[in-house]
């Protein structure tokens, strides 16, 4: 059992593959699963993100081009907010470790706004897009604890996101 924010106390569901795919905001929120994994789910669910962005631009050129995967992670943020909403609501914490579509969302817009990158590249992004991620410097911690609901756990992943693009624009500055 666990105590609400609103005073109520709520059962805390163990996430498993069974709860994942017993409704379609879980399937999401869980990053297809990659957000099951024991060890470090945020990390797991950064790597499904890179990994699903390399081989689907690759494997379809032609459905995966910049506008449209733009078009999907815009669309993919808006249907994380629900699915994070609902996820967090049955598993009893509003931002449950499980939950990694915020991440996957946030590294794909990484990954994008630094396309055309090399292996590289992308590795260091990954790198400082987890970090800002764990450490939660200003305002992302912010964001973590004030915004709640679907949208803040979105949230604070895209402003880690743009930590890490910043961080690239002013390395490739100098």
């Amino acid at each position: 059992m666990t105590t609400l924010e609103s005073g109520q106390t709520a059962c805390v569901v163990q996430p498993n593959s069974r709860f994942m795919l017993s409704h379609p905001a879980h399937l999401i929120a869980q990053g297809f699963g990659s957000g099951l994994s024991r060890i470090m789910p945020g990390t797991m669910g950064t790597l499904f993100a890179w990994l699903s962005f390399g081989v689907l631009s690759a494997r379809f050129p032609a459905l995966f081009t910049p506008s449209h995967w733009a078009i999907i992670i815009a669309a993919g943020f808006v249907v994380g907010i629900w699915a994070c909403r609902k996820t967090g609501r049955d598993l009893g914490i509003a931002d449950h470790g499980s939950m990694v579509w915020d991440e996957i969302i946030a590294f794909w817009l990484v990954l994008l706004l630094l396309t055309p990158a090399g292996f590289g590249t992308q590795l260091w992004a990954f790198f400082w897009f987890r970090l800002f991620d764990m450490v939660k410097p200003s305002p992302i911690r912010y964001f973590d604890r004030h915004l709640k609901g679907g949208f803040g756990v979105m949230w604070d992943d895209i402003v880690a996101a743009f930590y890490t693009l910043l961080l690239f624009a002013l390395w490739r500055a100098l």
